[in-house]
């Protein structure tokens, strides 16, 4: 059974860093894309960061405007395990986050018009996670 999960969430301050991990089982991530996601009280589900798969892709990342700059998606093939750095985190990423895997590459191209939607059309049969609750607050 494949299975996803996600760790690494807490509380932490404005200003601070958490990091958190996707592992999985029963999945060689290597061969997969990966995402993740947030999703806060009332609002919808954000797409916030994407690598490509390692193994029959390009490894190339994309991120949301909102993080960009201040998350980093990232992979450890040896560890099966897929990383999200947050730095600089402010009281609006408190969220859920959660990952998600699917076999397709999708190419930078596809993110550059609509970032959500990519994210949306890359993993809409994906794996996922049960999530990571990360909450920012002073």
């Amino acid at each position: 059974q494949v299975q996803l999960v996600e760790s690494g969430g807490g509380l932490v301050h404005p200003g601070g860093s958490l990091t958190l991990t996707c592992a999985a089982e029963n999945l060689r991530l290597s061969y997969w894309s990966i995402g993740w996601f947030r999703q806060a009280p009332g609002k919808e589900r954000e797409g916030v960061a994407y690598i490509n798969r390692s193994d029959g892709g390009t490894g190339a990342t994309m991120y949301s405007d909102s993080v960009k700059g201040r998350f980093t998606i990232s992979r450890d093939n040896a560890k099966n395990t897929v990383y999200l750095q947050m730095n600089s985190l402010e009281v609006e990423d408190t969220a859920v986050y959660t990952c998600a895997a699917d076999m397709a590459a999708f190419r930078r191209s596809s993110f550059s018009e609509n970032f959500q939607a990519a994210m949306t059309r890359a993993f809409v049969a994906g794996h996922w996670g049960q999530g990571t609750q990360v909450t920012v607050s002073s």
